[in-house]
């Protein structure tokens, strides 16, 4: 069985998603927030209950835009120390070039898209789920945004060359240790869309 660590899960669960099969894999939920009940409460900067070379996959959603500019290269080294060396990251994060396009059409608090939770405006993509914020879970609020190429950059500290794709107003970034077959990566990363 591999594991698979869900960081910043929220009442999430990633199992039977995106190739995470329930034979194949075990999910670890991480978040910093105890209400959500994860298996680790933890930021994703420091998770200390995360042994060395213990993960396969980490799969982290709309998580490192939550995070200062400074941490987010704590984040990814975490990232790292705790991956296995033939594992892999999937990482998403809002697609600041694309929300940009919207603002500057003059649609800030215009419905982008709808989800689970109800319509995401480029306000929320910027800035955090205004509703959620409102209610006082400050852990919602974006600290950083990224493209394209400053998320490549970022990642390109910690790992190898990633396979990256825009879609649906999010940049879904595909990262390894090692060597990975890159129709693997592709055919994962094109889960997405």
């Amino acid at each position: 069985m591999k594991n698979v660590l869900h960081v910043g899960c929220g009442g999430h669960h990633i199992i039977g998603l995106h190739g995470f099969s329930k034979e194949e894999w075990r999910e670890i939920r991480l978040d910093i927030n105890p209400a959500v009940k994860p298996d680790i409460i933890a930021s994703m900067i420091s998770m200390p209950e995360v042994a060395d070379d213990s993960i396969d996959a980490i799969y982290s959603s709309h998580n490192l835009e939550h995070l200062y500019p400074h941490e987010v290269p704590k984040a990814l080294a975490e990232f790292k120390r705790v991956l296995r060396d033939d594992g892999f990251c999937l990482i998403i994060v809002p697609d600041i070039y694309e929300v940009a396009k919207l603002v500057v059409e003059g649609r800030l608090t215009a419905p982008a898209y709808f989800s689970s939770v109800g319509p995401i405006t480029p306000l929320d993509m910027m800035y955090g789920y205004q509703p959620s914020i409102a209610q006082g879970n400050l852990y919602m609020a974006h600290h950083t945004a990224f493209t394209m190429d400053s998320l490549r950059d970022a990642i390109s500290q910690f790992f190898h060359p990633s396979m990256l794709q825009r879609g649906n107003f999010s940049i879904v970034a595909f990262a390894t240790k090692g060597s990975y077959d890159p129709q693997q990566m592709l055919n994962i990363v094109h889960s997405f869309f």
